[in-house]
Protein backbone atom coordinates (compact mmCIF):
# COMPACT_ATOMS: atom_id res chain seq x y z
CA UNK A 1 0.00 0.00 0.00
CA UNK A 2 1.30 3.46 -0.95
CA UNK A 3 2.04 5.82 1.52
CA UNK A 4 2.86 9.42 1.99
CA UNK A 5 5.45 10.80 4.04
CA UNK A 6 4.48 14.68 4.28
CA UNK A 7 7.16 16.95 5.42
CA UNK A 8 5.87 20.13 7.21
CA UNK A 9 7.98 22.98 8.37
CA UNK A 10 7.50 26.20 10.04
CA UNK A 11 7.37 28.98 8.05
CA UNK A 12 10.35 30.98 7.21
CA UNK A 13 12.38 28.24 8.42
CA UNK A 14 14.43 27.88 5.50
CA UNK A 15 15.65 31.36 5.27
CA UNK A 16 16.20 31.43 8.89
CA UNK A 17 18.62 28.43 8.67
CA UNK A 18 20.89 30.01 6.37
CA UNK A 19 23.11 28.65 3.64
CA UNK A 20 25.44 26.34 4.98
CA UNK A 21 22.61 24.62 6.97
CA UNK A 22 20.58 24.96 4.25
CA UNK A 23 22.88 23.01 2.16
CA UNK A 24 23.95 20.34 4.54
CA UNK A 25 19.96 19.47 5.10
CA UNK A 26 19.43 19.11 1.37
CA UNK A 27 22.05 17.17 1.40
CA UNK A 28 20.98 14.79 3.96
CA UNK A 29 17.81 14.59 1.97
CA UNK A 30 18.81 13.82 -1.13
CA UNK A 31 20.83 10.80 1.20
CA UNK A 32 17.60 9.89 2.49
CA UNK A 33 15.89 9.83 -0.91
CA UNK A 34 18.38 7.97 -2.56
CA UNK A 35 18.25 5.03 0.51
CA UNK A 36 14.68 4.91 -0.29
CA UNK A 37 15.35 4.42 -4.21
CA UNK A 38 17.76 1.81 -3.46
CA UNK A 39 15.68 -0.09 -1.16
CA UNK A 40 12.97 -0.04 -3.97
CA UNK A 41 10.34 1.97 -1.76
CA UNK A 42 10.62 5.09 -3.82
CA UNK A 43 7.54 6.09 -5.74
CA UNK A 44 8.42 10.02 -6.29
CA UNK A 45 9.92 12.79 -3.80
CA UNK A 46 9.93 16.81 -4.53
CA UNK A 47 9.91 19.55 -2.62
CA UNK A 48 7.68 22.41 -2.71
CA UNK A 49 8.08 26.27 -3.05
CA UNK A 50 7.15 28.85 -0.70
CA UNK A 51 5.09 30.38 -3.00
CA UNK A 52 0.94 29.13 -3.24
CA UNK A 53 -1.90 30.01 -4.65
CA UNK A 54 -5.15 28.99 -3.79
CA UNK A 55 -8.56 28.71 -5.12
CA UNK A 56 -12.16 28.32 -4.39
CA UNK A 57 -14.92 27.80 -6.15
CA UNK A 58 -18.58 28.35 -4.64
CA UNK A 59 -21.76 28.54 -5.90
CA UNK A 60 -20.18 29.16 -9.39
CA UNK A 61 -18.24 32.15 -8.30
CA UNK A 62 -14.01 31.26 -8.57
CA UNK A 63 -11.65 32.30 -6.26
CA UNK A 64 -8.36 32.72 -6.39
CA UNK A 65 -5.47 33.96 -3.49
CA UNK A 66 -1.95 33.97 -4.15
CA UNK A 67 0.49 33.32 -0.67
CA UNK A 68 2.59 33.01 0.52
CA UNK A 69 0.20 32.95 3.29
CA UNK A 70 0.74 35.06 6.78
CA UNK A 71 -1.55 33.16 8.74
CA UNK A 72 -0.12 29.87 8.14
CA UNK A 73 1.46 28.27 11.24
CA UNK A 74 3.50 25.48 9.20
CA UNK A 75 3.79 24.71 5.15
CA UNK A 76 4.07 21.49 3.39
CA UNK A 77 7.52 21.61 2.23
CA UNK A 78 7.83 17.96 0.54
CA UNK A 79 6.81 14.79 0.06
CA UNK A 80 7.95 11.39 -0.33
CA UNK A 81 5.27 8.99 -1.77
CA UNK A 82 6.82 5.16 -0.88
CA UNK A 83 5.39 1.55 -1.84
CA UNK A 84 5.68 0.19 1.38
CA UNK A 85 4.03 -2.91 2.49
CA UNK A 86 2.06 -1.25 6.13
CA UNK A 87 2.08 1.62 7.76
CA UNK A 88 4.41 0.31 10.30
CA UNK A 89 7.29 0.06 7.18
CA UNK A 90 6.36 3.73 6.25
CA UNK A 91 6.63 4.75 10.01
CA UNK A 92 10.00 2.99 10.20
CA UNK A 93 11.17 5.43 7.36
CA UNK A 94 9.72 8.52 8.33
CA UNK A 95 11.60 8.02 11.64
CA UNK A 96 15.04 7.60 9.53
CA UNK A 97 14.03 10.85 7.68
CA UNK A 98 16.32 13.53 8.52
CA UNK A 99 13.37 16.07 8.57
CA UNK A 100 11.97 14.85 11.69
CA UNK A 101 14.70 17.07 13.10
CA UNK A 102 13.81 20.15 12.09
CA UNK A 103 10.09 19.70 10.89
CA UNK A 104 7.32 17.19 11.13
CA UNK A 105 6.76 14.00 9.21
CA UNK A 106 3.16 13.24 8.44
CA UNK A 107 2.70 9.87 7.59
CA UNK A 108 -0.54 9.00 5.33
CA UNK A 109 -2.01 6.19 3.60
CA UNK A 110 -2.99 6.69 -0.05
CA UNK A 111 -5.41 4.90 -1.88
CA UNK A 112 -7.82 5.36 -4.83
CA UNK A 113 -9.34 8.84 -5.95
CA UNK A 114 -12.87 8.49 -6.42
CA UNK A 115 -12.79 5.46 -8.90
Amino acid sequence: MPHLLLIIEPPGQRAARGRAAGEQAYARMLAFGAELQAQGLLLTSHALGTAARRLQRRDGQTTLTDGPFAEAKEMVGGFFLLDTEDAALAQAWAERCPAAEWATVEIRGVGPCYL
